[in-house]
């Protein structure tokens, strides 16, 4: 798998950030979800999507 540049992550953080906003806070979480499993079926690799869910658990509190 191929990793984005340092521009593209910050294109990819901006529509994601505004897509959250979008949403709005009462569906949020909801959006966020249902992103995630759109990204999982995308990738079609379930033990890459486990290894992305434990990192974005790190270091969060």
């Amino acid at each position: 798998m191929s990793k984005m540049s340092e521009s593209e992550l910050e294109a990819a953080y901006e529509a994601l950030a505004q897509a959250i906003d979008a949403a709005g806070e009462t569906h949020e979480t909801l959006f966020l979800t249902r992103l995630a499993l759109v990204l999982a079926h995308e990738l079609g690799d379930v033990a890459t999507f486990k290894k992305a869910v434990e990192m974005a658990l790190e270091d969060l509190g």
